[in-house]
């Protein structure tokens, strides 16, 4: 595969090498998703309990192991924002462990700013594609996305920013293996879904340009609004309306993130947050129906 990806970059056989690389993951994805939901379960943070869980794993990945905050006494790392946001979070069945998470961050008015608009608004350079040029009911930012060291197994998934699934050989089955590569994948369309769901169609995130380029493998389409600032590495803001999701998925990849969706509405997490979010700007309507 990184041979694949040095030829995706040649100009001439890079668009027919990149169509091969999508088919291969599309078809493994096919694979994966049926063994998904067996070994991982996306869940949505609807207690006092679980946030503690996700502030709990985000302590232990981003102050723990990538050092990019100071140490917390509680343990738990935790912010302003997370009072606006939806968390999501996958567990592994079998050890009862969080095996990674992600937040969607909310702003229901021009005082309430996104992260990205509070911390790298300079970076931001495109003339339309800017948070403030959108109702701030229907924007949001796919934040805190961590996947602990646990979850993977190789030298190169452990670079600071990484979330990119991978687990201890020795301790898990093989079709396991298979399925850990993807948490990350499953968090980003578990956002992806929380934003149709809340109707925030416009999301925004701060990544590593080489993570962008691999989702798109998948058919995740974030565009890069802005230029590269060091922030916890090397990392520009990037663009996605989440209406177009299901247009540019792989057939597998769409199976997969259909499996999402039903997880996290059988989990019993869309009801409870519509509930508890009715008159905060929050308006869920099921992607799909639970059977």
């Amino acid at each position: 595969m990184k041979k694949l990806r040095t030829l995706a970059e040649k100009p001439i056989i890079g668009g027919v090498v990149k169509k091969a690389m999508t088919s291969l993951a599309s078809n493994d994805a096919k694979v994966i998703s049926r063994h998904f939901s067996q070994y991982l379960r996306p869940q949505i943070a609807t207690t006092d309990e679980l946030k503690h869980e996700v502030y709990h794993l985000r302590h232990q990945v981003y102050c723990e192991e990538l050092h990019f905050e100071d140490i917390k006494e509680s343990y738990e790392e935790c912010d302003e924002f997370d009072a606006r946001a939806i968390h999501c979070f996958v567990r592994h069945l079998s050890s009862k462990k969080l095996a990674g998470t992600v937040r969607l961050i909310a702003s229901n008015s021009a005082q309430e700013l996104l992260p990205l608009e509070q911390f790298c608004g300079h970076a931001i350079e495109h003339p339309e594609l800017s948070p403030m040029n959108f109702p701030r009911e229907s924007i949001c930012e796919i934040s805190r996305l961590a996947v602990p060291e646990d979850f993977r197994k190789r030298s190169i998934d452990k670079f600071k920013g990484a979330a990119t699934g991978a687990i201890n050989e020795q301790v898990f089955s093989e079709t396991e293996l298979r399925c850990f590569p993807y948490i990350a994948i499953c968090l980003y369309l578990a956002a992806t879904a929380m934003a149709m769901q809340t109707k925030r169609y416009h999301g925004f995130v701060m990544m590593e340009p080489r993570l962008a380029r691999s989702l798109t493998f998948v058919g995740i389409q974030f565009q890069q609004i802005g230029k590269l600032i060091e922030f916890h590495g090397k990392r520009a803001p990037f663009y996605i309306d989440a209406r177009e999701l299901r247009n540019n998925l792989s057939p597998g990849y769409l199976r997969l993130l259909e499996s999402v969706e039903r997880d996290l509405i059988q989990s019993g997490g869309l009801k409870s947050l519509t509930e508890s979010r009715q008159g905060q700007g929050f308006s869920l309507n099921p992607i799909i129906s639970a059977p």
